[in-house]
């Protein structure tokens, strides 16, 4: 077994976490798995199948209920991965090597590896979305997540290695589910940046450079309809953190 605690999160993921936890089941000496209190579908079943160590706690949101489950880990190193997520033959063929030779693996304190999106149909492999690099492997005690209830952060005390290998993202399954996805992160995001100064540029300027990066500067076009999709609900998610934000600081400014 390798010396690696594999480290998820999960709500009711029923239907998508078997093949993250089969990914990782055989060569990760621990799996441990942070289910949401209220989960009812049969995630604790197929995570103890793959004799996970399971807990059920109440939703803090995806910064400290990622940092609840690393601090139950008990191997030198953590592998954080969400339920609908896998890990490449490759990628783990390369941690395996890595963590194998205990002087060399110690060079950096955390890992970075190229994240792979399947979105409506196809491997997304250009634009915004890749290579998407993570920080998801690292030495025990030397990262911690940030207490961002959305768009959570690992901060990596030392220094940062680079693998090859692609963790494989099956995160969206149809443009309905993208665009309810936007508007529920776009909330939260709206509420944890309350104080935030927004202007013109912000509601104009920012969501127009998001599409132009991601579709023509970062090539989006060589992903077919699926890449113009991308690029266009991307420059929407910018507008709608910002113009939530300006609608919240109106209602505040009206009551005084």
């Amino acid at each position: 077994m390798t010396p690696i605690s594999v480290c998820l999160i999960a709500g009711n993921e029923a239907a998508r976490i078997r093949p993250t936890l089969e990914s990782v089941a055989g060569w990760a000496a621990e799996i441990v798995v942070v289910l949401n209190d209220d989960v009812a579908d049969g995630t604790d079943k197929i995570a103890a199948e793959f004799g996970a160590k399971f807990f059920r706690e109440t939703w803090k949101g995806f910064g400290p209920q990622k940092q609840s489950a690393a601090d139950k880990c008990t191997q030198p190193w953590l592998l954080n991965l969400d339920a609908d997520e896998v890990v490449s033959p490759e990628l783990r063929a390369e941690i395996t090597r890595l963590l194998a030779d205990e002087k060399q693996s110690r060079v950096h304190a955390a890992y970075s590896f190229p994240r792979c999106t399947f979105y409506c149909g196809r491997w997304i492999r250009h634009g915004n979305w890749y290579p998407d690099r993570q920080i998801r492997l690292w030495q025990r005690g030397q990262a911690r997540w940030s207490a961002a209830q959305v768009h959570e952060i690992l901060e990596v005390n030392g220094s940062l290695g680079r693998l090859r290998g692609e963790l494989l993202h099956r995160s969206m399954d149809s443009v309905n589910h993208h665009v309810a996805k936007l508007t529920e992160y776009s909330d939260i995001f709206a509420r944890q940046n309350a104080g935030r100064n927004v202007g013109v540029f912000e509601l104009a300027v920012r969501p127009w450079w998001r599409f132009v990066r991601s579709y023509i500067l970062r090539a989006g076009f060589l992903d077919g309809w699926q890449g113009y999709a991308i690029a266009r609900l991307s420059a929407h998610d910018v507008f709608l953190r910002n113009v939530k934000i300006r609608e919240a600081q109106s209602a505040v400014e009206a009551k005084k």
